[in-house]
């Protein structure tokens, strides 16, 4: 199994800029798909962006040219890293990880864009 820890996550201000980091405790070179999803306050969760183990990438339109997602297989880690914060940013940020029929989500980060 696949353990995802996250961490980056913290209180900004709008315009600001912020990196999630999502470290797995094994390998995820043989991984296919890295992901990140946020969930805001009495929403549903919803996919941020997505990254292929050869590096393409799909990003939701609410945050495209502000985000960016990237994996780094040596170090067993995904990020997103995210610029120009808007207050609709807020959430709780989960990674999720799949492999064939099997798939693992991290237990989430916070992320507050506020003045």
């Amino acid at each position: 199994q696949v353990q995802l820890v996250e961490s980056g996550g913290g209180l900004v201000q709008p315009g600001g800029s912020l990196k999630l980091s999502c470290a797995a405790s094994g390998s995820i070179f043989s991984i296919n798909v890295l992901a990140w999803y946020r969930q805001a306050p009495g929403k549903e969760r919803e996919l941020v962006a997505i990254i292929a183990s050869g590096g393409n990438t799909i990003y939701a339109d609410s945050v495209k040219g502000r985000f960016t997602i990237s994996r780094d297989n040596a170090k067993n880690t995904v990020y997103l890293q995210m610029s120009s914060l808007k207050p609709e940013d807020t959430a709780v940020y989960y990674c999720k990880a799949n492999r064939g029929l099997y798939f693992w989500w991290g237990q989430g980060t916070q992320v507050t864009v506020s003045s």
